[in-house]
């Protein structure tokens, strides 16, 4: 759980970066493209022959393709038809995508990993912004796109690796992700990028703070975190981004927020955490994987 909120407050600044610094004055595709670059330089190094297979490999690409490259196609899109926080409550629906994908692939249906994800909606939800822009709707959906891709992606990722009969260090391997997301983001840039590129240091920065750490150390962390805790808990840390990344938007950006929507929201997706957690002991065996 700590690899879990720990990424989840590094990737609360990644919002209001990319809808205050870049969305609209850097190419999405090139910034896509940028960080997935940035990220794969980070893990490359560690790849090792002796603990890749031909078929694991694949399977991390695909993943990386979707969870990576597809969802940044669509998130950078998102931002440039919505504002920050419409970006943000948008995401309320991943939890339902993260747990219905986790029974599918089990062969299985949890009802209390959906009852307490649906708890964690209800949660952002309450913390909605209501002067949505006249671009609501096709934001709307390009979003869920971005969060379908995260879902699916890092849902992939737990059973790859709980399957595998060996325990791997999930470091020595997880440059096949990126490799699967740099497949998408190059096809994505050479066929709808176009030449508008950043222009002063500070967005240079970004980008290399976002591909660096944000993408290359970040969604290692999360995909790590995402095997040691059970689905339904997953499923709720998708939706701790909304509060902290409002409250980044609010603290730094001067961004109007509504404080007690924003308590009262964070309070139920908490409620709803400790929740799962409760169920999870009393009914079922949290999975093991040592790495």
């Amino acid at each position: 759980m700590y690899y879990l909120i720990g990424v989840t407050l590094l990737w609360a600044f990644s919002f209001s970066l990319i809808g205050v610094y870049l969305a609209g004055q850097v190419d999405a595709y090139f910034s896509v493209l940028t960080r997935v670059v940035l990220a794969s330089l980070v893990f490359l190094p560690f790849l090792r022959k002796s603990w890749l297979k031909t078929s694991l490999a694949l399977k991390l690409m695909g993943v990386g393709a979707v969870q990576l490259g597809l969802m940044y196609v669509f998130y950078y899109q998102s931002f440039l038809l919505l504002t920050v926080p419409e970006v943000l409550i948008f995401t309320i629906f991943t939890p339902i995508y993260v747990t219905l994908a986790y029974d599918l692939l089990a062969g299985r249906f949890s009802p209390s990993y959906l009852i307490t994800a649906g708890l964690a909606v209800l949660g952002a939800a309450v913390m909605r912004y209501n002067n949505l822009t006249q671009d609501y709707i096709l934001g709307f959906f390009v979003v869920q796109g971005a969060n379908l891709c995260f879902a699916l992606g890092q849902v992939g990722y737990k059973v790859i690796i709980q399957r595998e009969s060996e325990q791997l260090p999930q470091h020595a391997v997880f440059g096949c992700f990126y490799l699967g997301a740099l497949v998408v983001a190059i096809v994505a840039w050479s066929i709808m990028g176009q030449p508008k590129y950043p222009t002063t240091t500070v967005q240079w920065g970004i980008l290399l703070w976002l591909g660096v750490v944000a993408s290359g150390v970040g969604y290692f962390l999360w995909n790590k975190g995402a095997t040691l805790v059970n689905a339904g808990a997953l499923a709720i840390m998708n939706n701790a981004l909304i509060p902290a990344g409002i409250l980044v938007n609010l603290l730094i950006w001067n961004r109007d927020a509504d404080i007690l929507k924003l308590c009262l929201g964070g309070g139920i997706i908490l409620l709803s955490l400790l929740l799962n957690e409760y169920l999870a002991k009393r009914f079922e065996k949290k999975p093991l994987v040592k790495v």
